[in-house]
């Protein structure tokens, strides 16, 4: 074979090639878990949510752009400010609903908004306003949220949408939530805050993701998965699913 087109070939090969990033071991983040950033309630959580393994699952370093999405009190959001380092930036996203909802919504994004590489937004649930070319977008125990009976029917298809042209070429979407049994049915996330997780995948990839990876890290035999997560029997005891989606490059 004559060496250019050895080379064109090389080249066409690559260009059509599935995207393998290696995952960065849970041990790199030990230094992350320390940061003075983070609270003592935020490190009395670490071994619950498995802090370092999320962080490996959704492949964060330092230098990268990432949206927490639906940042909650904003756990996540000190843990990927302390990981991204100065380098890098956060933006957390909490929507305009939730902060209407519950005080101290508003007061979690005020303190992103303080962190030194984070910037806090807040915008209707249907139409988050993140920035374009990031490395990740996150989201913990509340993509089911999108499914809420207040919100309007397509809230999750626009959500996914604009997650799609926020992330780069290779990005990653990361999604972690209650789950729920097969056949649950597309209530479940009202009355039980609960998804099924095959409703998620079929979801997501109708916006043009293509499933990169998953873990039963967070999964719980003893959780029957029929329980609202609230009900004292079973909250902070759920078994959930975390699936990584990724931006074709």
């Amino acid at each position: 074979m004559r060496p250019f087109l050895s080379v064109l070939i090389a080249a066409a090969l690559a260009a059509t090639a599935p995207v393998v990033s290696a995952q960065t071991a849970p041990g790199a983040y030990e230094a992350v878990l320390a940061s003075p950033i983070r609270t003592t309630e935020d490190r009395a959580r670490d071994t619950a949510r498995h802090a370092t393994d999320t962080l490996a699952f959704a492949e964060v370093k330092p230098g990268q752009k990432i949206a927490d999405m639906i940042i909650g009190g904003g756990y996540f959001t000190r843990l990927f400010s302390a990981a991204v380092g100065p380098e890098g930036h956060v933006t957390a996203w909490q929507p305009a609903e939730f902060i209407g909802f519950q005080a101290s919504y508003g007061e979690a994004l005020a303190a992103a908004a303080a962190l030194d590489n984070a910037d806090a937004i807040s915008s209707p649930i249907g139409a988050p306003e993140w920035p374009e070319d990031l490395d990740l977008i996150f989201a913990a125990q509340n993509y089911h949220d999108l499914h809420l009976k207040p919100f309007a029917a397509d809230t999750a298809a626009r959500v996914n949408a604009a997650a799609y042209r926020a992330l780069k070429p290779g990005g990653l979407y990361v999604i972690i939530d209650h789950d729920a049994t097969a056949g649950a049915g597309p209530d479940a996330p009202d009355s039980l805050h609960r998804i099924e997780v095959d409703q998620v995948r079929r979801e997501v990839e109708a916006a043009g993701f293509v499933l990169d990876g998953s873990s039963d890290l967070l999964a719980r035999a003893d959780d029957p998965r029929t329980a609202n997560v609230f009900d004292p029997s079973i909250r902070g005891k759920t078994s959930q699913f975390m699936l990584r989606f990724r931006k074709p490059a």
